[in-house]
């Protein structure tokens, strides 16, 4: 079977580079929307991961006229009501501003224990094809949120989410060891394990 073009709804280089590296085997050629500097943002106006991951997908698919992969994540605290949930990557105000939404993230759980800090990441991701077919996938990953950011890899609140029974924050491990147990990961496993029989139907 000859490689099908899978674009990606991110100009996130981390983000292409985990994908791509988990995807490594299948009859796919996973490119970045930066490959595509003339299809323009897509608004996330959903209210779910789901809504989002859907949406960017679609538009994608359609603007490329290629198979997409979108996925929408965040964070959810549960001492929070959830929050910030489909807006963690705004959450400070500024749309990817790592920093400042951890500091506020930090600031808003000031005076919670440690046992209470309980938080998961979760990821919902869908492939959409130019024809109409589409399958979604989810992963979700549990942990805590640590007192102060630790770690130089991964992006977002890596730094601040703590793997309890790894004692270490997501910001702290490898990217293989990470790509195995993040929502990401579990999420993207599903992707693949889905992805041979979807590339058939849309043969």
């Amino acid at each position: 079977m000859p490689k099908k073009i899978l674009v990606l709804a991110t100009r996130n280089p981390g983000k292409v580079r985990e994908i791509k590296a988990s995807l490594e085997g299948l009859p796919v050629e996973v490119k970045g929307l930066d490959e595509f500097p003339e299809v323009p943002e897509v608004e996330e106006t959903g209210k779910t991961f789901f809504e989002n991951a859907f949406k960017k997908a679609k538009e994608i698919a359609e603007a490329t006229g290629q198979m997409a992969l979108a996925d929408d994540s965040g964070i959810e605290v549960d001492a929070l009501g959830g929050a910030p949930g489909v807006y963690s990557a705004r959450y400070a105000g500024v749309h990817g501003d790592d920093r400042k939404n951890i500091e506020k993230l930090l600031k808003e759980l000031e005076g919670v224990p440690p046992e209470k800090r309980t938080a998961r990441f979760k990821c919902v991701m869908v492939v959409y094809h130019p024809s109409g077919k589409w399958f979604s996938a989810e992963g979700i990953w549990e942990g805590l949120i640590s007192l102060e950011p630790r770690g130089d890899k991964g992006f977002g609140y890596d730094p601040i989410f703590l793997v309890p029974e790894l004692g270490k924050t997501a910001a702290e491990l490898p990217l293989d060891e990470k790509n195995k147990l993040s929502h990401r990961g579990k999420a993207l496993a599903e992707v693949k394990a889905k992805l041979s029989s979807f590339l058939e139907e849309i043969e």
